[in-house]
C-alpha cells in the first residue's frame, strides 16, 4: 500500500465504530440507531458511493463491474476512517480486501453483526438488489443456487468478520435488544 494512503497514526482507534457482516444482517439499520444512542455521527459506506456515483450499487456492479465498485469503495473508506465519534456500516465485503482489512482495524473498534447462513437465506431470498446474489447475466438466483452462493461467500468471508472487537449475534433478536447488546458490549472500550 503506498504511503499516503495509509491512515494518520495519531488517529484514535476508539473514537469511531465500524460495523461489518453479511450483507442483509442489518448494519444499515442498526448503525443509524447505534449511533444515535451513544452519541456519534452515522456514515453508510455503500450509500456514499451512490450519492458519489449517481447510481445504485446493483448498476454499478452491473456497468463497472466489482474491482470498479472496491475502488470505490476503498476511497470512501479512506476518506471516512478519521472522522471522529462516527459509527460507520461497511459493505458486505469491504473487509475481504486486504488493504481495507488493515485500514479498518488500525482505526476504529470492530462490531460484527452475526447471522446463520439460513436467517440470510430468509432475509436475502427475494432481494433483487444484491449483485453477488444473482447470475452472471442479472438474473435472480433460484432457492438451492441462492443458499449455495449465501454458504460460499458466508464461509470465505466469517474468518475476516470474526477478527472484530465485538461480536453480536443478530438472529431473530428485536432491534432495539441488539443495540442495547452492542452499547453494553462497547462500554469502556469507546470515549
Amino acid at each position: 500500500m503506498n504511503q499516503s494512503k495509509r491512515p494518520d497514526p495519531s488517529i484514535v482507534r476508539k473514537d469511531r465504530i465500524y460495523l461489518t457482516g453479511f450483507m442483509g444482517c442489518g448494519k444499515s439499520t442498526i448503525g443509524p440507531i447505534l449511533a444515535n444512542t451513544i452519541g456519534y455521527d452515522f456514515v453508510d459506506v455503500d450509500r456514499q458511493i451512490e450519492q458519489a456515483e449517481g447510481r445504485s450499487i446493483n448498476e454499478i456492479f452491473s456497468e463497472k463491474g466489482e474491482k470498479h465498485f472496491r475502488d470505490l469503495e476503498r476511497t470512501v473508506l479512506m476518506k471516512v476512517c478519521s472522522l471522529p465519534r462516527t459509527v460507520i456500516s461497511l459493505g458486505g465485503g469491504t473487509m475481504t480486501v486486504a488493504e481495507n482489512l488493515e485500514v479498518i482495524l488500525a482505526t476504529g473498534l470492530v462490531v460484527y453483526l452475526k447471522i446463520t447462513p439460513e436467517q440470510l437465506f430468509h432475509r436475502l431470498r427475494h432481494r433483487s438488489d444484491r449483485p453477488l446474489l444473482r447470475t452472471a447475466d442479472g438474473s435472480q438466483l433460484g432457492d438451492e443456487e441462492l443458499r449455495a452462493r449465501i454458504q460460499l461467500l458466508y464461509e470465505a468471508r466469517e474468518p475476516l468478520y470474526a477478527r472484530a472487537d465485538v461480536i453480536v449475534l443478530t438472529d431473530g433478536t428485536k432491534l432495539g435488544l441488539t443495540v442495547d447488546s452492542i452499547v453494553r458490549r462497547l462500554s469502556g472500550l469507546i470515549e
